[in-house]
């Protein structure tokens, strides 16, 4: 590691221990004022650090947003993987999930029939565009002031309907739908999906199966702390919303009709 990468590692996690005088953190990492300082003013160009009011450094928003994002991202791992392997056992087919990270799909977790159809994809990542996460992803980014109406329409109808369909996922040839887990504020926080090679299931035979997909991707949002929707189908996976209508299970019959 670099010296100059090591000090500022070295300094980040003395901030975290609370706000540092600029002759504070030059002594916690051993060097003159000058170098310290000019540490501080790139971390603070980055948004790791910020100086306060009184001249002293704490640590910047950038740190606690990448810190929310990777605990979020582990913690929804935790949350669905009793659910994605229930799922797997109810349909066959490989379960998946996956969050945006960096402009990409990156797949967290995968259950696969034994032995699976299909290569793992536990950390691989994948193209936004031309994918059922990654449209489910994109389809529910914070709104911004963003109306329906100025999205993509291919976004925009998948944000109205709830799930994405694929059937060519990425250039692999791989049939794939789609769902969104939700968290707190009903923010899109990751995507359920069920795959199987095209080769051998058919779309439309994958797509009987989005009422358990649906159900499945409304339970982890309830466990991860998220709210019922009108989505939800009964009571497949082992979850219940109190009072809630079910709105899916007329789609999934017309799903079952078409």
């Amino acid at each position: 590691m670099s010296q100059s990468v090591d000090r500022a590692l070295t300094l980040l996690g003395s901030l975290g221990d609370g706000p540092l005088s600029l002759d504070q953190a030059a002594s916690s990492l051993g060097v003159h004022k000058s170098t310290a300082l000019r540490l501080l003013r790139t971390l603070e160009e980055h948004g790791f650090v910020r100086r306060q009011p009184d001249l002293r450094y704490r640590v910047g928003g950038r740190v606690l947003s990448l810190a929310h994002r990777a605990l979020e991202d582990f913690d929804v791992r935790q949350v669905a993987a009793p659910y994605l392997a229930a799922l797997n056992a109810r349909c066959g087919y490989t379960v998946q999930l996956a969050v945006l990270h960096d402009g990409e799909v990156l797949y967290l977790d995968e259950v696969g029939p034994p032995p699976t159809a299909l290569p793992p994809r536990i950390g691989r990542r994948a193209p936004v565009t031309g994918t059922a996460v990654g449209r489910v992803l994109l389809a529910g980014l914070p709104e911004d002031g963003t109306r329906e109406e100025e999205l993509p329409a291919e976004l925009a109808a998948v944000r109205r309907r709830g799930w994405a369909a694929e059937s060519a996922e990425h250039r692999e040839p791989v049939t794939c739908v789609a769902a969104p887990v939700a968290g707190s504020g009903g923010r899109t926080v990751a995507a359920c999906a069920l795959s199987a090679p095209a080769s051998q299931v058919a779309p439309a035979e994958l797509a009987r199966m989005l009422p358990e997909l649906l159900c499945t991707a409304e339970a982890i949002s309830l466990a991860y702390g998220g709210s019922p929707t009108p989505r939800w189908c009964e009571n497949r996976c082992g979850a219940r919303p109190a009072g809630r209508a079910s709105r899916t299970s007329g789609r999934a019959s017309a799903a079952r009709r078409r």
